[in-house]
């Protein structure tokens, strides 16, 4: 039986920085084990490559806590390790002046938050996004930037393995727990410590250990296009719209990645398994549970109703470029063209109160600590959230 003193469950964003925290704290002997065949194949690997800069979220929550100060640090990471990073900013518009009120309170959250941002008109984001539209008023966020999240995680794991003090083990499901033993597909593993880091089966993981039984997960599917030139030239950095900001979900719009493609998404479809990539590719036996989850939800939470009315017919072109032609003066539709680029956001609901659990959720139980809601803006506060999980859960857990 293998064995070591922490074992990490999910070689994702998460898991990643949370070993490089361990190692930088005098830790030497990890485990990472994944299902996959390589570190984040999937929502770490599939997200937009946005830096978020601690606008959207609520002061005093964990995401505002952490998501500016993440920025920092994974910017600086990327820099000195001479990884792909776009500092073009962000501007987020309004299509109606019926939302003039929201920007404002996006406008406080940022403020309150240590964030940078500036209220501006129509004549100057002209001048730094032209191909925007707004009515009266937009935000423009100079800290955002884009990166490239399969570069940033190649780049942890090379540095992990370079320490010499973690291993990782790929194509290794969980399949229980017994114990102080872990039972994986791979045969049994032995811990001191363990870490679930699982991401989309990160409740599952957890109630194999008997805790977070009143959560569940939700898959989301986030579909995108691309945007050909030369109506790609036009877009210089990112462009979103005002969200509805009672619910965790940003909208279709525009970013230019750290490659200089523009794309255009993505959507929030519930979908129909945990990697339901494609229309029916990753549905399996939890499809009827998912269905009565869903169904439960849009009978008892409104905002999930109308994420439920509103999404899916995004999958249909007309709808999705609706969404996408409000933020720019200037496209078409032959301009939009189908990409692969296809992502699943795991969205934690508490099931006896039928909500979306809107924060990062952590749960300690005894020699365990479990990360059961790392949605956005996890990949941007993923640096700066390892090192409160080590300083709260298990140096001083």
């Amino acid at each position: 039986m293998l064995k070591a003193d922490i074992i990490i469950c999910g070689a994702g964003i998460i898991g990643l920085t949370l070993a490089r925290e361990l190692v930088e704290a005098g830790y030497s002997d990890i485990i990472i084990f994944d299902k996959e065949d390589a570190p984040g194949y999937h929502a770490s690997g599939r997200n937009s490559g946005v830096l978020h800069a601690g606008i959207y979220y609520d002061p005093g929550t964990l995401k505002a806590k952490m998501c500016l100060e993440g920025n920092r640090r994974m910017q600086a990471y990327c820099e000195e390790h001479s990884l792909p990073l776009l500092k073009t900013g962000k501007v987020i518009v309004t299509r109606t002046a019926a939302e003039l009120d929201t920007l404002d309170e996006l406008q406080r959250r940022a403020t309150a938050n240590g964030g940078t941002v500036e209220m501006i008109d129509a004549k100057q984001l002209a001048e730094i996004e032209p191909n925007a539209r707004t009515v009266l008023r937009a935000l423009h966020s100079p800290l955002t930037a884009v990166v490239d999240p399969k570069a940033i995680l190649q780049s942890l794991r090379d540095e992990l393995e370079r320490s010499g003090k973690v291993r990782f083990l790929f194509g290794t499901r969980f399949l229980e727990a017994i114990g102080d033993t872990i039972r994986t597909s791979q045969g049994d593993m032995g811990y001191g410590l363990f870490i679930n880091a699982a991401g989309a089966f990160s409740d599952r993981v957890a109630q194999s250990f008997g805790i977070a039984k009143k959560y569940r997960l939700l898959p989301f599917k986030g579909i995108y296009h691309v945007l050909k030139k030369p109506a790609a030239d036009k877009i210089r950095g990112s462009i979103y719209p005002v969200p509805d900001i009672k619910n965790p979900f940003l909208g279709v719009h525009f970013t230019r990645s750290a490659h200089n493609d523009v794309y255009v998404g993505p959507t929030a479809i519930p979908a129909f398994g945990r990697e339901n990539y494609g229309i029916f590719r990753g549905i399996d036996g939890e499809l009827p549970e998912i269905l009565l989850r869903d169904a439960q939800m849009f009978m008892h939470n409104r905002k999930f109703r109308g994420v439920a009315l509103s999404e899916p017919r995004k999958y249909f072109f007309k709808y999705f470029f609706r969404d996408a032609e409000k933020l720019v003066k200037h496209v078409v539709p032959r301009d939009l063209l189908p990409s692969p680029k296809v992502g699943i956001r795991p969205q934690l609901v508490d099931i006896e109160n039928r909500k979306l659990v809107m924060d990062f959720l952590v749960e300690k139980h005894k020699n365990t600590v479990h990360i059961l809601n790392s949605i956005s803006p996890a990949f941007t506060s993923s640096m700066y959230f390892a090192q409160l999980v080590l300083n709260k859960y298990i140096l001083n857990g």
